[in-house]
């Protein structure tokens, strides 16, 4: 049975024991984890506005925008930050 085994590995180009793994294969490479993108922060409520696109007076809420650039999930840049007030019901965002 352990030479039909080894046959059919052979056949599909496997090893016959298992792959063997050298960490010497490894020994030159890095890995890198590292993310972009906009985040969002809730400043509480803003003011009581007419939206333009939807034409309902609410409160709208505050938010604070930036882009973020992070390796291994450590906040390193942030730029273009933004203090917006945002429509909750159809998401309009205004400039402040």
């Amino acid at each position: 049975m352990t030479g039909a085994r080894e046959r059919r590995r052979a056949s599909a180009g496997l090893p016959a024991r298992g792959p063997i793994v050298s960490l010497a294969a490894y020994r030159d490479r890095m890995l890198f984890i590292f993310g972009l993108g906009t985040k969002q922060r809730d400043e509480g409520p803003g003011q009581t506005r007419t939206c333009p696109r939807c034409g309902n007076t609410t409160v709208w809420a505050r938010i604070r925008q930036h882009q973020q650039f992070s390796l291994f999930f450590i906040p390193l840049a942030r730029w273009q930050r933004r203090d917006l007030e945002v429509c909750p019901i159809c998401g309009e965002a205004v400039s402040v």
